[in-house]
């Protein structure tokens, strides 16, 4: 019956959502009008309904069908969620030390982070923790990644799965200090190599004293990770790319219908690191402020770009605070990199048949001058490199892989079958890419093809007519053709497959500071970066 309510009261309230958001900046009135019809509606239902409701349930009902009719990053944020919005913009919280994913009444534990307490508790990536406290966490209503946090050195019991088998550890939590910089190092005596991996209020602050710190060491040159960067603070993108490009320089701008987020951004010190040549790694997965560096950079000619066409996200949220602690977060413009490009890739306000938002097409892609050298660039979907690898891509069989955690489960299926000391005796084989395949045909791994989808509603509505009789062997042999088609393109998405396993697993056995370092030595982005630098001529015929 729950469900019934829903389907009833959000078609009703996401309408009611998208005439309050239009109106609001032209008719008062008519906003008031809106708001106190769905007062007396509420307060109808509430009181008069067949079965009990639930106001909070309603409410909650109609809060997601309104952020239904936008985009995806406009969220109504609780206080808990809030809360969590402030640890991730400062880096510092209390906790485990761990990433974890909570989903489906699960809590997994991601990844372990190196000498905090679920490590040193003996907690590994692939865990499944079944109660805190002895508090189940399938019966737990509320977030259960918040049992997780408490003061600092106060202990927690915990028991877990690990492949089928019920473990017990008691961990003691800790102050946990999330660097925007995890990692840097020498790559080769003269090129440096920064990660970053996150845009909070640190982000510029240990950029900048990374690469300090490796100029010390002889770094003339620098390599810039920002792969799997999903963004950030608009302000530390500003100051990271002003550590490249001079004072007083547009690095990006904001343009919305409300006036007063029609803002110009402007680097507002010297170039810290004036001249210094540098590569910038990008993927699929770098996103938002990610992209307001990479897209300054290049717009500047001032650094050279690798890997694949970033995520493409050219929308400004800010929250707004709303009554007993809870806030929205808001998607109040866009921005623009200093050519004018808008690298948005998705359309939430022109959506296809099925509702999803459209992707702009590469024949509508707009052509930009880069500002130094007049090079031709592009808009309509994130910053596209100079140099383009294979292994960077993120196509859509790789992202429904990453989403369905088939990388990272067969990451621990496979680290409890092999044993490593040395990480450079991990070189992951054809037969290693096809017993992943096996594994994923054993697992039963699908996934719908648009080509897929089209042909299903066509035979539905062959039924409808009475037709699927005269259809049905044509449409069988139709569909084990996309399963075949499917598997193909599995194998041909070998490399970007390969390069993702070979990171998980590595992972596994040598933290993330491991893999940084793994990286260094067998990255394909990473040799690009390293040739394009140590190469002069060819460094600035691309930026020409």
């Amino acid at each position: 019956m729950k469900l019934l309510k829903r389907k009833i009261i959000i078609p009703i309230i996401a309408v009611i959502g998208v005439f309050s958001l239009v109106s609001f900046q032209n008719d008062f009135f008519e906003i008031a009008k809106q708001i106190e019809i769905f007062n007396e509606m509420y307060k109808q239902i509430n009181m008069n309904y067949v079965d009990e409701t639930n106001p909070g349930d309603l409410m909650d009902n109609a809060i997601e069908g309104m952020m239904d009719e936008l985009d995806p990053y406009t969220k109504y944020w609780t206080e808990q969620e809030v809360e969590k919005s402030k640890i991730n913009r400062r880096g510092a919280y209390t906790g485990i030390g761990a990433s974890v994913l909570t989903k489906d009444d699960k809590i997994i534990i991601v990844e372990p982070w190196k000498d905090y307490p679920a490590d040193k508790a003996g907690l590994k990536a692939g865990d499944e923790i079944i109660s805190i406290d002895a508090v189940q966490i399938s019966d737990y209503k509320d977030n259960a990644g918040d049992l997780l946090k408490g003061s600092p050195g106060s202990e927690l019991k915990v028991v877990y799965r690990r492949q089928g088998n019920l473990l017990n550890a008691t961990l003691k939590r800790a102050a946990v200090d999330v660097h925007a910089v995890p990692f840097y190092d020498m790559a080769t005596p003269e090129i440096g190599y920064v990660v970053l991996s996150k845009f909070n209020e640190k982000a510029s602050r240990e950029t900048k004293a990374a690469i300090k710190e490796l100029q010390e060491k002889g770094a003339q040159k620098i390599i810039l990770d920002l792969r799997g960067n999903p963004g950030g603070l608009l302000s530390e993108a500003v100051n990271v790319s002003n550590l490249f490009i001079p004072k007083d320089k547009l690095i990006t701008s904001t343009k919305s219908v409300v006036p007063e987020y029609n803002k110009t951004y402007l680097t507002k010190r010297n170039e810290t690191f004036e001249g210094m040549p540098i590569a910038v790694l990008i993927n699929g997965r770098s996103a938002s402020a990610s992209e307001i560096v990479s897209g300054s950079i290049q717009d500047y000619d001032r650094g050279v770009i690798v890997g694949a066409r970033s995520f493409g996200k050219g929308l400004v949220q800010r929250p707004k605070k709303l009554s007993y602690g809870t806030q929205i977060k808001i998607t109040i413009s866009r921005y623009y990199t200093p050519s004018g490009r808008c690298i948005q890739a998705l359309d939430y306000w022109n959506r296809d048949e099925d509702g999803n938002a459209v992707r702009t097409k590469k024949e509508d892609y707009n052509a930009f001058k880069t500002v130094n050298s007049g090079r031709t660039v592009y808009d309509g979907g994130g910053v596209d490199p100079d140099i383009k690898l294979a292994s960077s891509a993120y196509s859509p069989i790789t992202t429904t892989l990453l989403k369905e955690n088939a990388i990272f489960d067969y990451a621990t299926d496979y680290y409890y079958q092999h044993q490593f000391s040395d990480m450079n005796e991990i070189k992951l084989t054809d037969q290693d890419f096809n017993d992943f395949v096996a594994w994923l045909e054993k697992r039963g791994f699908d996934f719908d093809t648009d080509t897929e989808s089209a042909f299903a509603k066509a035979y539905k509505t062959a039924v409808k007519e009475e037709l699927d009789d005269d259809i049905a062997t044509t449409y069988k042999a139709m569909k084990q053709a996309i399963k075949q088609a499917k598997k193909k393109d599995i194998l041909d998405k070998k490399p970007e497959i390969m390069s993702l396993l070979t990171d998980e697993i590595v992972k596994r056995y040598f933290y993330k500071e491991g893999l940084y370092q793994y990286q260094i030595k067998y990255s394909p982005e990473i040799k690009t970066a390293i040739e394009v630098l140590e190469d002069e001529n060819r460094y600035n015929n691309i930026l020409k």
